[in-house]
């Protein structure tokens, strides 16, 4: 979840003058008690102490926070560079929606082991299934999947965003997870959240989301 620098430093700067606030008025309170304490049945100084300390590890926290909230900073900042940077070039990014353009659109599964049945669909944006594989065998690895916008119904797809569903199972029947990636142009850069986010043509993308940048060609 990203952090709001600002919001995060008003909190920071609440809490300190809160603290600051209570410690002057243990302290005037503290300074009362000594002056008025009854001389034969003095006050046990060890409280205060540990109140003392107490109050100096809240303080300690207080700062721990500060610094943690820099380096947050530091990395959204970065972050921020980095998507810029990326501006015009291919990614490959863990998604299973990208954008059919031109009666062409690209996916690659991974398989951890060999699939004995495998199928594949591929889904509108309302999440109608518009075209399906015939079962049959895959090895274990990288594969690519490209559709050429062809549905079911013999009719051509229009542009449009569109996901892959992969199904496998293994020997025994068992059902298999794949990881799907596409490859998308970054288009732009979304700076109005607390983390940036990239822009293709299918919609935004999580920078954590973008395994590998290309080199232009």
């Amino acid at each position: 979840m990203a952090v709001d620098p600002v919001s995060a430093a008003s909190a920071s700067g609440t809490a300190r003058t809160r603290l600051s606030d209570n410690y002057d008025t243990f302290l005037v309170l503290l300074t009362a008690q000594l002056q008025n304490q009854d001389p034969l049945a003095p006050m046990d100084s060890t409280q205060f102490t540990q109140q003392l300390v107490q109050f100096s590890q809240v303080e300690q926290q207080i700062r721990t926070n500060e610094q943690l909230e820099g380096l947050v900073t530091q990395y959204q900042a970065a972050s921020a560079g980095a998507a810029l940077s990326y501006l015009g070039r291919d990614a490959i990014i863990d998604a299973s929606n990208t954008y059919l353009a031109n009666g062409s659109a690209n996916w690659a599964y991974s398989l951890p082991s060999a699939a004995n049945e495998l199928n594949i669909q591929v889904r509108d944006a309302r999440g109608r299934t518009v075209f399906t594989t015939i079962s049959q065998p895959r090895g274990q690895g990288e594969h690519l999947f490209s559709w050429d916008g062809r549905m079911d119904n013999g009719q051509t797809a229009p542009d449009g965003v569109y996901s892959l569903v992969v199904s496998a199972k293994d020997a025994e029947g068992a059902d298999m997870t794949s990881t799907v990636r596409v490859r998308e142009t970054i288009m732009g850069v979304d700076f109005s959240g607390g983390t940036p986010v990239v822009i293709t043509p299918s919609g935004t993308r999580g920078i954590d989301a973008i395994r590998s940048v290309l080199d232009r060609l």
